[in-house]
Parts: C-alpha cells; sequence; structure tokens
C-alpha cells in the first residue's frame, strides 16, 4: 500500500450537460482508485509524466500541455504524478 498525497480536484462547472475539474498533482500525489462515471476529455496544462494503475496492470502516460485526450466511460483507475514538478490537467465530463 502507497501512502501518497492527494491531488486537489476544484470543480469549475457542474450543470446538466458537463462537469469540468481541474486537477493538480503535486510530485507523488494520486486520485486515488475510481471508475469514470461519464466520457470525459483531458487538457493538460503542464507537461508532465502519469503513471495509470490498472487492474491490468500499469502503465505511463506522457502529458504535453495543450494536446488534449480523451476517454470512456467505465474506466477504472489510480492516476498518480510520476513527474518532479506539480502537474495540472483540465478534466471535462461530458453527461
Amino acid at each position: 500500500m502507497h501512502d501518497r498525497p492527494k491531488a486537489v480536484p476544484t470543480r469549475q462547472v457542474s450543470n446538466e450537460r458537463v462537469i469540468v475539474t481541474e486537477w493538480r498533482f503535486a510530485p507523488g500525489a494520486e486520485t486515488g482508485w475510481h471508475i469514470h462515471q461519464h466520457d470525459y476529455v483531458v487538457v493538460p496544462q503542464t507537461d508532465g509524466q502519469l503513471l495509470l494503475e490498472t487492474t491490468q496492470g500499469n502503465r505511463e502516460s506522457q502529458l504535453h500541455a495543450g494536446s488534449s485526450y480523451a476517454g470512456l466511460k467505465g474506466v477504472e483507475h489510480n492516476v498518480v504524478n510520476a513527474t518532479e514538478h506539480e502537474v495540472v490537467f483540465i478534466e471535462v465530463e461530458i453527461i
């Protein structure tokens, strides 16, 4: 079991169509295990490396500021900042 700091979510928009959350990760911080309830788009605000812990094994994902990517409802994982500096991204969930 890891004893990691928690990433800090800040809800920016929440309505009947979207949820927009800013996520800030100190070095080594994690979201905690979760299952996505909606399809989503991630918009990185910083460059960095994420460790994605999944039930199928771990993988790494490189973030590039301004280069968005999409994920699907039902994804289960724990997201960890594997970078030596703060990592920030915006998550847009599509309801």
